[in-house]
């Protein structure tokens, strides 16, 4: 943290004031292994989703029935990723995750 502070504090004073009101809440992240961090990262993604869904049901008003909501979302998810390897690039990035949770929350999971 000294460091961080040395090289960017005196550039970015407001950075040293978030980072230090910010440390008690970001340390117990670092503890975790690379496969849980990669699962923790990926809820940026999750949250982005759901910001499209919003946006794409709001943009539409209102729909005749669930049935075309359903419809809506679905072609929304599938022009984020039109060739379909997305899903092969995220399933492969949390298959190590479940055993790492098993690891880690001992007697909590499954």
């Amino acid at each position: 943290m000294d460091e961080f502070h040395t090289i960017w504090g005196n550039r970015y004073p407001a950075i040293k004031t978030l980072w230090n009101n910010a440390w008690a809440e970001f340390v117990p992240f670092l503890d975790y292994s690379p496969e849980i961090g990669r699962v923790i990262y990926s809820t940026n993604a999750i949250e982005s989703l759901k910001a499209r869904f919003r946006r794409a049901t709001r943009a539409r008003g209102h729909f005749p029935n669930e049935q075309a909501a359903m419809k809506c979302l679905y072609l929304l998810v599938r022009s984020l990723d039109p060739k379909g390897s997305g899903q092969e690039r995220w399933t492969n990035r949390w298959k190590p995750a479940p055993n790492a949770f098993a690891i880690t929350f001992e007697g909590r999971l499954f």
